[in-house]
């Protein structure tokens, strides 16, 4: 039997629960896989999409976050340009809590001085703690932290070259104590971690300046039946 784990119906969500009349062939996949895909199209310009709520790790100006029209193409924007070096906004999924997760999302780093980073976030206990990769345009490396007691502490360094203005997938992996990072289809970081063990949200993360744009989210349930 499938299983999800306190997900709702929200507009621009598929639900996966195997019932899925109507749907198109990647929909039916979705549905037998356990994916939930949130698309940010569906949703109007200028607000922060349902289900999502937002918060800020460590100190500065709480992120702005809310749909806007990338040339054509609605997505999920981070716009606040706050220069505070530790100041890490966060959209969170208030939908969902799973343990054991897959969760990635199309980004696009856009502008920033200070950094130009894109982060996914997951088993998200509240905005001191949880498991964040990012990369980062500016640096052009990919990372792994957990932030534990609002103090952020680094897991895992790969160098990855990131192009800003360009279109790139991130991927975090979470199953037990292990985690992986793939982006753009790669496998980049192989890790493990026993800090947080329990089910927990997921989300978006960015620092500093960083203006971002994410076009979706698509969330697997990797809990074993």
């Amino acid at each position: 039997m499938l299983k999800m784990i306190r997900i709702c119906l929200i507009p621009g969500v598929l639900v996966s629960l195997g019932l899925c009349g109507g749907c198109t062939s990647e929909e039916k996949k979705e549905a037998r896989e356990n994916v939930t895909t949130i698309d940010f199209t569906t949703y109007a310009v200028g607000k922060l999409p349902d289900g999502f709520s937002t918060a800020v790790t460590d100190g500065g100006q709480p992120g702005t976050w809310e749909i806007t029209d990338a040339n054509g193409t609605k997505v999920l924007a981070q716009t606040n340009t706050d220069e505070t070096d530790g100041r890490f906004p966060l959209c969170i999924c208030d939908s969902v809590s799973i343990k054991n997760v897959e969760v990635s999302t199309d980004f696009m780093a856009v502008a920033g001085k200070v950094d130009q980073a894109a982060g996914l976030v997951a088993r998200y206990k509240d905005k001191d703690n949880y498991y964040i990769t990012r990369a980062n345009a500016l640096e052009d490396n990919l990372r792994l932290y957990k932030v534990e007691s609002g103090k952020r502490k680094q897991i895992a360094n790969a160098t990855l070259k990131v192009t800003s203005g360009t279109w790139h997938n991130l991927k975090l992996e979470i199953e037990g104590t292990h985690l992986k990072v793939f982006c753009d289809g790669k496998s980049i970081i192989d890790a493990d971690d026993a800090t947080f063990q329990d089910a927990g949200k997921v989300g978006f993360w960015t620092k500093a300046d960083s203006v971002t744009y994410f076009k979706n989210l698509k969330i697997k349930n990797k809990e074993k039946e």
